[in-house]
């Protein structure tokens, strides 16, 4: 991709702008977002809502930091994503924790050429959809066989509901006392 003012810089000075750029104006977008949902909430609509809204409003904390870091990855709505995120007061910590991994998902794709990717397949996809279909999806394939062989080897497999990763030690005989704890 072009990027004029980034010609000929090293791959990381341009990874890393364009992940600052990203990241700022989605922030821009949210904190408009939240300018623009004081007045929502104070609206007739948010009176008819009541509880409704309120609900929605904990909903999207609670589930919409996915939706935030994959938005990174769409083209047509991303913008509306954090336009809502903020009107509708996702908790910025949360929220930031959401948009920094996207933004440097955003980076990654426009700086590794992802676009020139994406529109030779829109390209593929014009002239043979089946065709197209059928390589997204044996890549797709592809990359879920090697995750799954990664996750094998690195013997990163499922958890128990023992296993919590947090270490107990074991008690005394005068700590089982005054705890009664021991059996």
């Amino acid at each position: 991709m072009d990027y004029g003012f980034l010609e000929g810089e090293p791959f990381w000075t341009v990874y890393l702008v364009l992940g600052v750029i990203a990241l700022l104006r989605t922030q821009t977008i949210y904190w408009l977002g939240r300018f623009l949902g004081k007045g929502v909430r104070r609206s007739r609509l948010a009176i008819r809502l009541g509880e409704r809204l309120d609900r929605a409003q904990r909903m999207i904390d609670r589930f919409g930091p996915p939706a935030v870091t994959l938005s990174y990855l769409t083209v047509g709505i991303q913008s509306a994503i954090h336009l809502t995120a903020g009107a509708m007061r996702m908790s910025f910590p949360r929220y930031l924790a959401a948009a920094l991994p996207g933004s440097a998902l955003w980076a990654a794709v426009y700086s590794l050429g992802g676009m020139a990717a994406l529109t030779l397949w829109w390209r593929a996809f014009l002239r043979s959809p089946l065709v197209a279909v059928t390589a997204a999806t044996l890549l797709l394939l592809l990359a879920i066989v090697l995750l799954v062989v990664w996750r094998r080897r690195s013997g990163a497999g499922p958890r128990t509901a023992n296993d919590t990763g947090v270490h107990t030690p074991e008690l005394t005989g005068s700590q089982c006392r005054n705890l009664g704890q021991c059996e």
